[in-house]
């Protein structure tokens, strides 16, 4: 079960995204504003660490944006645009990551 949490969490499946001064922490903010059951200040936390090992700031800030709005996850995804691929391809590291590293 939490297994599946992180992953959603990792895909930012209805997660929103605030003010530039928590860019340090996009991704754990955002997990903790997730409103989902398994979505705990260690969790998020963890999820936070996967992140910072294999996205950039940006890279996250990206990221965060699928949580408002899944579909745009989809868009990148599918996108022809290199700068996407290069994206997509770290985006898939940090989702490993995250599931390999918090359970």
């Amino acid at each position: 079960m939490k297994r599946w949490a992180v992953a959603c969490l990792a895909l930012g499946i209805g997660i929103s995204l605030s003010a530039p001064m928590v860019e340090a922490n996009v991704i754990r903010n955002a997990c903790l504003k997730a409103d989902r059951q398994a979505a705990d200040r260690a969790l998020c936390g963890c999820i936070q660490t996967a992140a910072d090992q294999t996205l950039t700031r940006r890279d996250q800030k990206l990221a965060s944006s699928f949580f408002e709005d899944p579909h745009k996850a989809q868009e990148i995804r599918q996108s022809d645009r290199r700068s996407h691929e290069k994206f997509w391809k770290r985006y898939k590291v940090f989702r490993d990551q995250a599931e390999a590293i918090c359970q």
